[in-house]
């Protein structure tokens, strides 16, 4: 029970952020009027991607330094599961764009920055699965992917405020920070953003204990 704490704690948050998401009282704004809920969905869709892209990062490092298999194993890991999560947070905002912008896809920078960061991860794992020595894979795909992340940072925060953009937070658009976002959201979102973030980290770690011991059994 004293390991699970934090489990029992995501299933909790997420189910709280759902159901607060689609019944809990919401600011009237022009535009987005009932689709501002997404933001309890959308939002912690992509700190959960960032999150684990930032792990996969730190232990692609860990392995050039250490060479540890384990460490690689948990670098893929979380690539897999911050890939998941960033599809997710991609397909929830073409939904949101769709009722507020007119079109799911409307090649705003924002969109097309976020597609491709997450083509340069699917490339990663296409790498991996293109070389079968163990070690040139590790090594290979751990340089690819301490490159791979500064570059999704860069797409994603910095290419899209450089020019026009209907995102918040972009192009001079208002972002849902702690000046712009209205209190009403706050109960909920900071709890969802929480939950999301705990639950990619318990898939990771079981997909990783299970890479491990089928690793140890052969």
């Amino acid at each position: 029970m004293n390991k699970s704490w934090w489990k029992i704690l995501a299933v909790v948050l997420v189910l709280f952020s759902i159901v607060g998401g689609f019944l809990f009282h919401v600011p009237a704004k022009p535009i987005l009027n009932e689709s501002i809920r997404n933001i309890h969905f959308h939002v912690p869709m992509w700190f959960a991607m960032i999150i684990m892209l930032a792990v996969s990062f730190v232990y692609s490092i860990k392995y050039l330094n250490k060479g540890n298999e384990f460490d690689d194993l948990m670098a893929v890991e979380s690539a897999n599961v911050g890939i998941v999560f960033g599809i997710l947070g991609l397909v929830t905002g073409m939904v949101w764009a769709n009722f507020t912008w007119g079109e799911p896809w409307s090649n705003d920078p924002k969109q097309n920055s976020s597609a491709i960061a997450l083509l340069i991860y699917m490339a990663y794992l296409v790498l991996r699965n293109s070389m079968e020595e163990e070690q040139k894979r590790g090594k290979i795909s751990s340089v690819y992917n301490v490159f791979a992340f500064p570059i999704m940072v860069v797409l994603l925060f910095v290419l899209p405020r450089m020019t026009d953009s209907l995102h918040p937070g972009n192009g001079g658009n208002p972002g849902f920070n702690t000046k712009d976002m209205a209190p009403e959201l706050r109960p909920v979102f900071y709890p969802a953003v929480l939950g999301w973030i705990l639950i990619a980290t318990w898939i990771t770690t079981l997909r990783y204990r299970m890479r491990k011991q089928e690793n140890l059994i052969s």
